[in-house]
């Protein structure tokens, strides 16, 4: 009776642990599935490219909106700037207040609405749009919170308006925003993730693409999930580096 018994809880043991190898294997299969057949890697790493390319021409589009539209909101005092700076006012009250996706899709139909359009490009312009809005505020708060005596030191030595403000004023303004320009970056990395609605074949379109193959979606999703986490850590990685070289080289 009691060699049975140990038979009987061997035997269960036994099929406990082979259930256990069996679902290591179906993972391992999946995942396999997912990156090895037919070189479906080669998608990831292609989408990772379009990434970051979309994210490099949308923040230095968005960087250039934003110092524009800053300058002009804390400018406003001059009489000969109030229309500019209601118009660029009304531009970042709708971009903050409409969805991404939505600008996305109207930038494309209605803006680029020829076949010969390249979706890339469409993708980085309406990112680029919308994250100076963002920049915006962001580079207004950095100029504001410069003491005022700069610009008159500024004037006080033949600088007009604009060179105080690009030669004095700014320079200090992006020491003091840099965390906040960085966070801005690592959020428009993420958010690029919606450029498939408009035909781009970025990184969530590859895992998209991989998973019509495999009929399998979960793994392409953690697989691209891991691949923006990797990207997003090594840019704050570089952020924080040089953060700490600005702040060595104040200390000097």
């Amino acid at each position: 009776m009691k060699d049975e018994l140990i038979t009987r809880h061997e035997k269960l043991g036994g099929t406990k642990l082979e259930k256990f190898y069996s679902w290591l294997n179906s993972i391992y299969q999946s995942y396999y599935n997912a990156i090895v057949p037919e070189k479906r890697y080669l998608l990831y790493l292609d989408g990772i490219k379009i990434t970051i390319l979309i994210s490099l021409l949308a923040i230095a589009l968005g960087v250039v909106i934003g110092v524009i539209v800053a300058v002009v909101k804390v400018s406003a005092n001059n009489s000969k700037m109030k229309w500019l700076s209601k118009i660029c006012n009304l531009y970042t009250t709708v971009v903050r207040g409409t969805p991404l996706v939505i600008q996305l899709l109207i930038i494309y139909n209605l803006v680029f609405n020829s076949r010969s359009t390249n979706a890339i490009i469409v993708g980085a312009v309406c990112f680029g749009f919308n994250s100076g809005a963002y920049v915006a505020e962001i580079i207004r708060a950095g100029i504001e919170s410069i003491d005022r005596g700069q610009m008159e030191a500024g004037r006080s030595l033949g600088l007009n308006h604009v060179k105080t403000m690009r030669l004095i004023i700014l320079p200090q303004a992006i020491k003091n925003i840099l965390p906040a320009l960085g966070n801005e970056f690592i959020v428009l990395i993420k958010e690029t993730s919606v450029a498939s609605y408009i035909s781009v074949v970025d990184l969530t379109a590859a895992a998209h693409l991989v998973a019509s193959r495999t009929y399998d979606i979960l793994p392409p999703l953690i697989i691209i999930a891991l691949c923006y986490l990797i990207m997003t850590m090594g840019l704050t990685k570089i952020l924080s580096i040089f953060e700490r070289r600005l702040a060595r080289g104040d200390r000097h």
